[in-house]
This record gives structure tokens, sequence and C-alpha cells, in this order.
């Protein structure tokens, strides 16, 4: 592996906007090292499902994956969670809403997007726990005559409620998003801080929860982040 010898020690994003995707490649080989081999083998398997899966897809200024690999490598690192299904799930938690025709080997997109199908491969593939991961944090079809955001959060509560293990997959993908905001630029921007205002608080409760599977500090750690992503809506809020 040719990796510089600081890159366990820099920012996610930092790795990204200077490595680039093979960075985020790397510094998801080594975090991985610690775990038994038949683990690692299992994860290397997802990530080249995700890289298959999402390679046409960008997100404004990088490969999506680079996405799928932050939000992993934020759970074993800043987290402490190496539970395999759960890692599995990160890698792969846009896979259904996303590319659901890739997970069943259909070439072209035709038809309402298969995701059940989609469900019941990752689940043979995985492992059922992983596939009701990948479920929890997946956006549903929303109702066009109600506002989309209001859907979004009815839907992250209610799936958040009934499934602890999946509020560590949000909360890594929302830190990313959310957090994360500053690395986007255009009407993105401007979107991501209206879509995610009114989610902080909702997941605050969740995370604070008894049964949310995270040491204090690690909670400590994402409510300080909360109030980051809070402070960096309401500048961009403020002036629009």
């Amino acid at each position: 592996m040719d990796a510089p010898a600081y890159l366990m020690t820099m920012p996610l994003h930092a790795i990204t906007e200077v490595l680039g995707e093979q960075g985020l490649r790397d510094r998801f080989a080594l975090e991985i090292q610690r775990l038994p081999a038949a683990d690692q083998a299992v994860l290397a398997e997802a990530l080249e499902l995700a890289g298959r899966l999402h390679a046409e897809q960008r997100r404004v200024r990088e490969p999506y994956l680079n996405h799928l690999l932050r939000v992993t490598i934020r759970i074993i690192t800043y987290y402490r969670i190496t539970d395999r299904d759960v890692l599995v799930a990160a890698l792969l938690h846009d896979s259904v809403e996303d590319q659901p025709w890739g997970i069943v080997g259909q070439a072209h997109r035709s038809g309402p997007p298969p995701r059940e199908q989609a469900l019941a491969v990752l689940a043979e593939r995985f492992g059922p726990r992983v596939a009701q991961l990948v479920n929890a944090v997946t956006n549903p079809e929303y109702d066009l005559d109600r506002d989309k955001d209001e859907q979004y959060r009815e839907h992250v509560v209610e799936s958040l409620d009934v499934d602890p293990w999946a509020r560590i997959i949000k909360v890594s993908d929302f830190t990313d998003n959310g957090v994360g905001v500053i690395h986007t630029i255009g009407p993105k921007v401007l979107r991501a801080a209206t879509k995610y205002q009114p989610l902080v608080p909702l997941l605050r409760e969740l995370v604070a929860r008894p049964d949310t599977p995270l040491l204090g500090e690690v909670k400590a750690h994402i409510f300080a982040q909360f109030d980051l992503a809070e402070k960096r809506f309401s500048a961009i809020l403020a002036g629009n």
C-alpha cells in the first residue's frame, strides 16, 4: 500500500481533498486490519460491490464511493464500532435506494425499482441483518402531494426508533452530508441546510437514548458535531 505515513491522522475530508478515492480506500484498508481475516474479506467484498454499483454516480465534485467510504470509516474511527454487519451496511447504505437494478442484475432501469428483490439479494449474500440495516436507512417512495422533507424526517424517526444499530449508520451519513456541507458547492449547499436543519434535534434525541449502542464519550463527540452542523445551517440560511 503506497500511502503516506500520516494517513491515519488525517481528517476524512482532508484525505478526500488531497488523496481522493484512493486515499480513502487506503485509510479503510488500514482501519479494518484490526478485524478478523474473515470480516476483512466480507468487507472487501462489500466495498467491491459498492464501487461497482455506484461507479457512474458522482456527488458534485467527487465519486459517490467517497461518501460511502467516509461514512464507514467514521463509524470505525470516531464511533469505535467494528461490528461487521454495521460496517457492511454502511458501505451499502445507499445501494437499494439508488441502484436496486444493479443489485438484482438488471442491466436496464425499467419498471418500478426492485427494492424488495434487492434487499433479498443482500440478505442472501451478506445476511438478513445487513439487509435489515440497509432497509432501515433507505428512503421510501414519497407521496408527491406531501412535503418531501417532512416525509423524510418522519421516515427517519420511525425507522430509527425501532433499530438502534441503524442510528449509527444514519448519524454518520448525516455527519458527512450535514457537517460536511462546507465541502460542497452550488445549490446543494442551501438545499442541504434546508433539508437537514430540522433533522438535528430529532437525531440528537435518538442518539441520546440509552439503547443507542455508543459509548458516552462517542455520544458527546456526536453532539458536538450536531452543534457544528446547526451553526453551519443557520449561517447558510441566514445568508439566503
